[in-house]
């Protein structure tokens, strides 16, 4: 009778029946003797984890005479590596919060059309909203403000992507033609507090509860500045309290990426080199926008590098045709020494 164990190449053998028979009886690499497909054969099978894994096998006939053979490598230990790759590749699910805003959408698109990458979800606060970015079973309505109401849309998530922010709305009556300043105003229940802080909080607790992987959150430059005129804006301070929620994603132990991105604009995006600062420094140049659709882009490559998690970062761009548009995101990343 024929007898097969697998060992690792320079195993010694000066003793083959010993060591079948040790081997037999191994609980260290837990390996048995089992039938073989030929009722004459019977073969050891060794674990992944087994140090006596090789692509050779002993292989012993009636006369107890040892000589090596080359193993079938379709054997079953590829399948199990071949799964855990399989594995690796599956699209990550990642929600974004303010789907339904203008740089939101924009992330919410490139999500649905790398569906190779990602399962994409979005939040929005109305059923409107819903609609207007095509109505898809995979768009939760919620209210960030309500806790309670994120769990839905959180459950099963493997990052988060926050892109809600409090919005100032002109006062009624002005006229530019007779000059002065448009006075602004927030709606009860949309003040900074309780939308920037309060419901980005609620977002970061409920992520972090169903053990996601990663946040990114967009915030805006000028937040080092308590004169910054956004904060005058509605008497809001938004700045203070986008900043007090950003101190709290960095101190709650989930990884993350703070962007405090410019001036937002409204124009294509990839054809401008990026570029990334701390402290409010790019306000101090001419660099101080960015597009809307850059913005987005930078919040999906910070979900493919290490090199992005556990960094808060200014975030502008060169005017159009000046540099080189960027490319590399993983050296964009890499530059940023801040945590926040």
């Amino acid at each position: 009778m024929a007898i097969v164990t697998r060992v690792p190449l320079g195993f010694p053998t000066p003793s083959f029946s010993s060591s079948l028979s040790n081997a037999s009886q191994c609980h260290k690499h837990r390996h048995s003797l089992v039938a073989s497909s030929s009722p004459s054969t019977t073969s050891i099978r060794v674990p992944e984890t087994s140090t006596l894994f090789s692509p050779y096998i002993i292989l012993s006939n009636s006369s107890n005479s040892p000589f090596l053979q080359k193993r079938d490598t379709k054997g079953f230990r590829r399948v199990k590596v071949v799964s855990a790759a399989m594995a690796d590749l599956a699209p990550s699910t990642v929600l974004v919060t303010g789907a339904g805003g203008r740089t939101g959408q924009i992330v919410y698109k490139k999500l649905k059309e790398r569906s190779e990458q990602y399962v994409a979800r979005g939040l929005v606060r109305t059923e409107e909203s819903k609609e207007k970015i095509g109505g898809a079973d995979d768009v939760f309505v919620g209210d960030i403000r309500d806790a309670g109401s994120l769990v839905p849309a959180i459950q099963g998530i493997d990052a988060l992507v926050i892109l809600t922010s409090a919005v100032p709305k002109m006062m009624p009556g002005f006229d530019p033609s007779k000059g002065g300043r448009p006075e602004f105003y927030f709606e009860d229940g949309a003040y900074p507090e309780q939308v920037d802080w309060i419901g980005q909080k609620n977002q970061i607790d409920a992520a972090k509860a169903a053990g996601v992987k990663q946040i990114v959150l967009v915030g805006s430059m000028g937040g080092t500045d308590l004169n910054n005129p956004l904060n005058s804006l509605g008497n809001g301070n938004i700045l203070v309290w986008k900043r007090k929620a950003e101190q709290y994603l960095a101190d709650s132990g989930v990884p993350y990426t703070i962007i405090r991105a410019g001036g937002l604009q409204d124009k294509e995006g990839g054809i401008r080199e990026l570029l990334i600062g701390k402290d409010d420094e790019l306000l101090k140049t001419d660099t101080r926008t960015i597009a809307r659709a850059d913005v987005a882009e930078v919040c999906l490559q910070a979900l493919q590098f290490e090199e992005a998690k556990f960094k808060a970062f200014d975030l502008s761009s060169k005017p159009e045709g000046a540099g080189t548009p960027t490319k590399d995101f993983k050296a964009l990343f890499a530059q940023i020494t801040t945590r926040f």
